[in-house]
């Protein structure tokens, strides 16, 4: 009977360290991370520790939100352990449905995940349409401004005496403080410059 930890880093700058030193301390004797956010199907790394589990595992996570994306997955995830006779240990909120108590909880905590992601997701949609209302728009702003994008054109054009370009794009990118892909994102001469 093993047991075998997951986690999961939803960002790019997110760590998964502290989530493998939480299930290190548990015992986990193999641990799998992926790095991909919360609502992404694909994680391969859950796919092989689900595979890996032989029946009297514990599956060990450090939060429900590392291993479901919704209610509906968490369940389907919860029923696909129990046909495994694998049992679940929520480091963080404490869940060990081994017991009936914590078999309890886990559901409760699920659906508890699910309303509060919802809410948030609904906090920000009216802030958004909000901030639309009075004029503003979301988002980062445009990395160039009107007369950024004019002289990012006129580097591009201009030519030396042999009729070459005189700029790459890297060295107009580099002159303006921007990526290239800005610099090609501004370079269609059709496309109409915006502040």
């Amino acid at each position: 009977m093993s047991r075998i930890g997951y986690g999961r880093a939803s960002t790019r700058d997110q760590n998964p360290d502290s989530q493998r030193d939480a299930l290190t301390a548990a015992g986990c004797d193999r641990i799998f991370v992926d790095k991909a956010s919360g609502r992404i199907d694909r994680r391969p790394e859950l796919d092989k520790a689900l595979d890996y589990l032989r029946p009297g595992d514990t599956f060990v996570i450090t939060r429900l939100s590392r291993a479901a994306r919704s209610l509906r997955h968490l369940l389907d995830l919860a029923a696909k352990l129990r046909e495994c006779e694998v049992d679940l240990l929520v480091l963080k909120q404490g869940i060990d449905t081994s017991t009936p108590g914590g078999r309890l909880q886990f559901h409760m905590f699920g659906a508890f995940d699910e309303f509060l992601r919802e809410l948030i997701v609904e906090g920000t949609l009216e802030g958004l349409a909000s901030a639309r209302a009075r004029g503003r728009a979301g988002g980062r702003p445009p990395a160039l401004d009107a007369h950024g994008v004019e002289m990012a054109r006129a580097l591009y054009e201009m030519k030396g005496e042999d009729g070459k370009r005189r700029y790459t794009v890297q060295q107009i990118a580099d002159r303006l403080g921007v990526s290239r892909a800005t610099i090609y994102r501004h370079l269609d001469p059709d496309k109409p410059v915006s502040a």
